[in-house]
């Protein structure tokens, strides 16, 4: 079932099969890596550990922002401070968009779930408030008291082989993984293979560009030029960002069946005279504002050559642009 939001949601359920012919049933074994592939389980007896300043340290630094240092360099977005603080203005978003839910599928009494790239660790949180179920993650968000179900992974989704018994999870949640992955048809078809027949998978993405119906977007708006400049320093790095546009076609591709698709509308910023639609208007520009520049320094330093004064300069319209109630711009997700 996969449903698309206007941040793209798309939900798809992995079919049962009428007969099973497996003389071995039982549960497999993890499959296992080569010694250049690593796994970090984070976790310390029943709870979850944040990190601490030394350790915090270690990660590596670029034009003032900290990135990754699991698969340094393969991932092109901060995660210092700031942009956690953007993580969670997103989340409030998608949940806006949803009107207060964490998802759409519909799950009975799910068992075990997945969440691909938690980011902060806001949403598995909150599914774990909505029901008893083991959360595994695959992230490393810096926080403290979460529940003693919730496992966090740090390991690579893209990898071939995922450190879990084939059809695990009765639920694979991915959300704004947009620019993360060489192919993302790769993690649906994986998840095909990790979700238990009668399970769920559900991608939430946002369109990578802005739409206008009444023509107050002029053609050469530099936050809609913002996009398209993303979009070319993003493919020059193999990681593509327009995926949501295409999740429905490519669940069906890989074997989910009930697949569902809803598209929402987000406003750039508070134009629109709806007081729901201002409101989510004013979390938008808020979150592009605050991670506007988390975004864009890593992708452009390393897909467009550009330094750092270079993208500061640049993104000086960029700002003005995202505050600009004269344009009455959307995005869908």
């Amino acid at each position: 079932m996969t449903y698309v939001t206007n941040d793209g949601a798309v939900v798809g359920r992995k079919r049962v099969p009428d007969y099973v012919i497996e003389p071995d049933v039982g549960l497999r074994a993890p499959p296992t890596r080569s010694a250049d592939s690593s796994t970090v389980d984070i976790n310390d007896g029943s709870s979850t550990q944040s990190l601490s300043q030394s350790e915090l340290n270690l990660f590596p630094t670029e034009n003032g922002r900290r990135y990754h240092r699991y698969r340094e360099g393969s991932y092109h977005y901060p995660n210092d401070e700031v942009e956690m603080e953007r993580l969670d203005m997103q989340y409030e978003i998608m949940r806006t968009v949803m009107g207060g839910r964490e998802l759409f599928a519909p799950l009975k009494d799910p068992k075990k779930i997945l969440d691909i790239g938690t980011g902060t660790g806001t949403w598995p949180i909150a599914i774990d408030e909505a029901c008893e179920v083991d959360m595994e993650l695959t992230s490393l968000p810096t926080m403290a008291g979460v529940p003693d179900n919730v496992h966090f992974l740090l390991d690579d989704a893209a990898e071939e082989d995922w450190l879990y018994p084939l059809e695990s999870f009765d639920f694979i949640h991915t959300r704004t993984m947009l620019g993360s992955f060489e192919d993302f048809r790769d993690i649906i078809k994986r998840s095909l293979k990790y979700t238990k027949p009668g399970g769920w998978m559900e991608s939430q993405e946002w369109m990578p560009r802005l739409y206008c119906d009444d023509g107050t977007m002029p053609p050469d708006w530099p936050w809609a030029e913002w996009h398209s400049t993303m979009d070319q320093a993003a493919m020059r790095l193999g990681k593509p960002l327009r995926i949501a546009n295409r999740l429905k076609k490519w669940y069906k591709e890989a074997g989910f069946v009930d697949v569902h698709e809803e598209v929402f509308k987000v406003p750039s910023n508070p134009w629109p005279k709806d007081p729901h639609l201002k409101d989510l208007g004013r979390l938008t520009e808020a979150a592009f504002l605050e991670g506007v520049q988390g975004l864009s320094m890593g992708v452009f330093h390393r897909g467009l050559g550009w330094s750092r004064n270079e993208i500061e300069l640049y993104l000086v319209n960029v700002r003005n642009a995202i505050r600009d109630r004269s344009v009455h711009a959307y995005y869908k997700m």
